[in-house]
């Protein structure tokens, strides 16, 4: 156990430093030496993680998948809510997020795939928006996977547009904005007033986050031999 906690740490680590490099120089410009000085770790560390600078590239692109579950919730379309506010909450503060995104928005890393991240969001939505459905949360003429493109697509432009005016000082207001203005046009009338759609909530929620995060980097921490 030890063992894989100091693994997960490396891990983290170079892909932290690779993060910075990328954002700094552009994925083309990057050299895997580049990352090694940064990262302060040996080659046979690094490619022991990740197979070249492009499989490096991609861990760097998962990151904007959430890193600690996400809290079930009985209305399915909150969970949706969620998930927005979250990843708002973390482009805000994990550095790792925000080179992951603009990672994903670099017309210059040929050979990586890019598409991936924008899929995996969509896919996420697609699956939330399924089982709200089924739940009958959704009024009967919403078209999941249209719902889902439309609303992957809605949360980027926002926060790039966030980015661009304050780098992204306000993207729980816009986020909230988004939800509010969205989910009147999914959500039967009967659960609307249930949802949870307000900047205090995602304060709450991204507090919630932050607490869960400590503790599984704690528990990682006591695994580990000082």
């Amino acid at each position: 156990m030890a063992q894989q906690a100091r693994a997960i740490k490396t891990r983290q680590a170079i892909l932290q430093s690779a993060a910075a490099v990328f954002a700094e120089r552009g994925y083309e410009r990057t050299t895997i030496g580049e990352i090694l000085v940064r990262a302060g770790v040996t080659k046979g560390a690094l490619y022991f993680h990740f197979a070249s600078k492009e499989d490096l590239a991609l861990g760097v692109l998962d990151a904007q998948m959430l890193d600690v579950p996400l809290t079930p919730q009985a209305i399915k379309l909150q969970e949706l809510a969620d998930q927005a506010f979250l990843l708002a909450h973390r482009l805000q503060r994990d550095a790792l997020v925000r080179a992951s995104v603009a990672l994903a928005l670099d017309s210059g890393a040929t050979g990586v795939d890019r598409v991936a991240p924008f899929q995996a969001w969509i896919d996420q939505v697609s699956e939330i928006l399924m089982v709200a459905k089924a739940q009958g949360e959704l009024l009967v003429h919403v078209n999941v996977t249209d719902t889902a493109s439309l609303f992957s697509g809605a949360f980027s432009g926002v926060q790039a547009m966030s980015q661009i005016l304050c780098d992204r000082n306000d993207l729980i207001h816009r986020v909230a904005v988004l939800l509010q203005h969205f989910m009147p046009s999914i959500c039967a009338p009967a659960l609307l007033t249930g949802l949870h759609l307000t900047e205090d909530y995602a304060k709450e929620l991204g507090a919630e986050y932050e607490a869960n995060r400590r503790r599984r980097d704690e528990m990682n921490s006591a695994e580990t031999p000082h």
